[in-house]
């Protein structure tokens, strides 16, 4: 459920503001990556404070008491402290945290490119409704080389936002979400089997239990010597549960 590290590499980088690539070429501007065309905009929009109330937010979906919106060119030092929680990144990388360059880079490049490329899925900010506190992040997309009609589902949320139902109530949404607007037909989403915060709330979202596996990843942490585990859910389990009482 929590990822094993970073978006992949091989997304294209894009930006997720082409709305605003035409004046800036009529302003003049060229650019390659996140760095050179996040100093344009600010140029035009001024620099937006770090308060999400006030960020512009594209919001794809919302609970009781979450929003989850797009990611932005203005979010970087958001990622840079939920990453450098070393509590956070303990399932991830071991506890080492996702550098500056790395979120400026890879990582929230990567999160962008989704929007213009893949309509329904991608990376979702989470906000907290009632003080507008950032609180981390869901993924709702396919794994690279799944089908697309099979997203994984997975989170990323600070230590504050731990057992309060946030993660289970972003998740039952998502997945709600992608059976009844997108034709969705299944979801998955994986862990360590030695994580069971993550492994509750996969449960709690309706997904069952489907394999056991061992996966080469790239970093080894603490618990890999007992595997990972996957969870799924199908449109039909899906629809079957909404008519129980």
């Amino acid at each position: 459920m929590a990822e094993r590290g970073p978006a992949p590499r091989s997304l294209r980088r894009r930006d997720a503001c082409g709305w605003l690539r035409p004046h800036l070429y009529r302003l003049g501007f060229r650019f390659r990556g996140v760095n050179q065309f996040k100093t344009a905009e600010k140029l035009l929009l001024g620099m937006a404070p770090r308060r999400c109330e006030n960020v512009r937010m594209l919001v794809f979906l919302e609970t009781e008491r979450l929003l989850l919106r797009q990611f932005n060119l203005f979010d970087v030092d958001l990622l840079v402290e939920l990453d450098g929680d070393p509590r956070v990144m303990r399932y991830i990388t071991g506890g080492a945290p996702t550098s500056r360059g790395e979120v400026e880079d890879e990582l929230l490049p990567a999160f962008l490119g989704y929007y213009r490329e893949f309509p329904g899925y991608g990376f979702w900010a989470a906000v907290e409704k009632a003080t507008q506190d950032f609180l981390g992040w869901f993924h709702y997309r396919p794994a690279p080389g799944d089908p697309l009609d099979q997203p994984e589902l997975g989170y990323r949320l600070r230590c504050a936002a731990w057992g309060k139902g946030y993660a289970t109530e972003g998740c039952r949404a998502l997945i709600a979400k992608g059976f009844a607007e997108f034709e969705v037909q299944r979801v998955v989403a994986s862990t360590m089997a030695v994580n069971t915060a993550s492994r509750r709330v996969m449960e709690k979202s309706g997904m069952r239990l489907v394999r056991a596996f061992v996966a080469d990843w790239p970093v080894s942490i603490p618990g890999d010597e007992h595997g990972d585990v996957e969870y799924a859910i199908t449109r039909s389990e899906w629809e079957l549960a909404r008519t129980r009482p």
